[in-house]
């Protein structure tokens, strides 16, 4: 239920502009300081998690990461575009959707 939440929100802030989705538009979206928080899927590879943060600590960026439960089959059909990796750009999409996580993590025991 509640990831149905995360990925109503991630479809308006794609709506509005204010999602990048996939490896390249994320990193832009982090060297060009826009991104509030950044998303990985729970199937990404641990490779590509290893190259954000080292693109974060190296430029020293300041965003929220985490490591969802949702799958990239599941952004897929939620939002229309496959992606494992994504930021969300606006402030406050990105605190509601971290409310929002947290809130899963809790009511799974987490």
């Amino acid at each position: 239920m509640l990831n149905e939440k995360v990925i109503s929100m991630l479809g308006m802030a794609r709506r509005a502009g204010e999602l990048s989705m996939g490896h390249d538009m994320a990193e832009q979206s982090l060297l060009k300081k826009k991104a509030k928080l950044l998303l990985f899927c729970s199937d990404v590879s641990p490779r590509l998690v290893s190259e954000f943060e080292k693109t974060i600590k190296k430029h020293n960026i300041k965003v929220t990461v985490i490591k969802t439960d949702l799958t990239m089959d599941e952004i897929h059909f939620g939002i229309g575009y496959k992606a494992g990796v994504m930021t969300v750009n606006n402030e406050n999409f990105s605190k509601r959707i971290i409310q929002l996580l947290s809130q899963e993590e809790n009511a799974n025991g987490n």
